[in-house]
């Protein structure tokens, strides 16, 4: 059993205190690599991001909130991030050390005015997985088994400032600059006070999984308002596995494609017809069976689309847009790829970059059907967001490409498309956007 926290740091000092701790620690870490290097020149960088991952996600994992939240949404951008990164960080999805069952009563106390043990017939005080925000305990009422859902103390309050402090480390480890962050940030932030609001995230898990209750193949738990406050939610208990533990049992290609076309259609509706989006499709927030079934719950984070935006973005689905210069340029203009006072070259430069960017992300999109299990085209799709980013234009631009609400659009395709690569399945995709030409 992993060892549980007793306490967690609120304070804006302690936490800060903390963050600078795992900074020293860093630069540490590059001046042992450096020395190393000096002895055997061969030596590569992954012992040095090896060790950096691991004290940097030590600090994050005790903190909890939204700097490991930070971390884990790094985790899921493949090719963003050096591999001992990405391995060490997406721990933050479902296995950061819980909190002590002392902290657990303290919250109920507050929050519902009783005990764990009032309130079911059995609550096990050991969590069963605890993530970034929230830890889980297992609970029975009336013969039904339940998952408890438990906000960790301090956590909506320290939202803006964690955010502060994590910036630094994340615009080093992505290579972006403070003007893009800044603006990229803002979203964060709004998106993780709503995550901390567990009132708001009942409301939505009911509606939304009302809403898609009709498509094949997915289960969503009940909620219990009655059991649930500011910061605890319950639900029923599912049953299944996540998805590296579900890999391992080899299920078939059948039910690979099964569960795949399950999420594919959970999220295409969504998109498409609700205009509201289970935004953050990590691993830990699908429980996979072996009759193809897939249960989905945490509905925490939900991106609101503006419909300017879904217009614009679905509009480049369709390749005959191209055709038309003037009609992508405005498009790009209205999505903020390309800026009005953009040089002729630097208008040149940027869409001739998109162009080649839109073109591998909306494939699955312009096929009947498409195989996520072809790895040449996931290595192509890293391979250029390796060259972009390393791009000196784009390095020092001036200006943050892209409009804001791309920063959660993006990361739920990039999410879904990772979760449907690791499953190698093979799903219907055709799409005939709404929205005129």
């Amino acid at each position: 059993m992993m060892k549980e926290q007793e306490n967690i740091p609120t304070g804006k000092v302690e936490r800060a205190t903390r963050f600078v701790s795992a900074g020293i620690k860093v630069g540490g870490n590059y001046v042992k690599h450096y020395t190393k290097k000096l002895l055997d020149p061969s030596l590569t960088k992954e012992d040095l991001h090896e060790d950096n991952a691991k004290d940097i996600y030590n600090t994050l994992s005790n903190l909890k909130g939204s700097a490991l939240k930070v971390a884990q949404m790094l985790s899921m951008d493949r090719g963003m991030l050096p591999t001992a990164y990405v391995d060490r960080f997406s721990l933050s999805q479902y296995s950061a050390p819980p909190l002590s069952g002392p902290l657990v009563v303290n919250t109920f106390n507050k929050t519902l005015g009783k005990s764990p043990q009032q309130l079911y017939d059995h609550f096990d005080m050991h969590a069963c997985n605890a993530a970034s925000i929230g830890q889980v305990h297992k609970a029975v009422k009336d013969g039904k088994k339940l998952a408890v859902k438990i906000q960790y103390p301090g956590v909506a309050g320290s939202v803006s400032s964690d955010l502060k402090i994590v910036k630094p480390f994340a615009i080093r480890l992505v290579g972006m600059k403070e003007v893009e962050m800044d603006k990229y940030f803002e979203e964060i932030e709004s998106k993780l006070l709503e995550e901390t609001d567990y009132k708001l995230e009942v409301r939505r898990s009911i509606e939304l999984s009302e809403s898609c209750s009709h498509i094949e193949n997915l289960v969503f738990p009940k909620y219990y308002p009655e059991l649930s406050s500011e910061r605890i939610i319950t639900m029923d208990w599912l049953e299944g596995k996540h998805l590296k533990e579900f890999i391992d049992t080899n299920p078939s290609q059948e039910i690979r494609n099964k569960i795949g076309q399950a999420l594919w259609d959970f999220y295409h509706f969504q998109v498409h017809h609700l205009r509201k989006v289970h935004a953050d499709p990590h691993p830990g927030n699908f429980l996979m069976r072996d009759d193809g079934t897939v249960g989905i719950f945490d509905f925490g984070c939900v991106k609101e689309i503006p419909e300017f935006f879904y217009e614009n973005y679905f509009r480049l689905t369709n390749r005959d847009i191209y055709k038309d210069e003037s009609k992508w340029k405005q498009i790009y203009t209205n999505l903020e790829l390309i800026h009005p006072n953009d040089t002729e070259e630097d208008m040149q430069f940027f869409s001739g970059l998109f162009h080649k960017m839109v073109d591998l992300l909306t494939l699955p999109f312009t096929q009947e059907q498409f195989d996520f299990g072809d790895e040449t085209y996931f290595k192509e799709i890293y391979a250029y967001t390796d060259y972009v980013s390393n791009l000196k234009e784009v390095r020092n631009s001036k200006v943050a490409r892209g409009s804001r609400h791309s920063l959660y659009i993006n990361r739920t395709y990039f999410g879904l498309y990772s979760i449907l690569s690791d499953l190698k399945a093979n799903v219907k995709t055709m799409f005939v956007p709404e929205v005129q030409l």
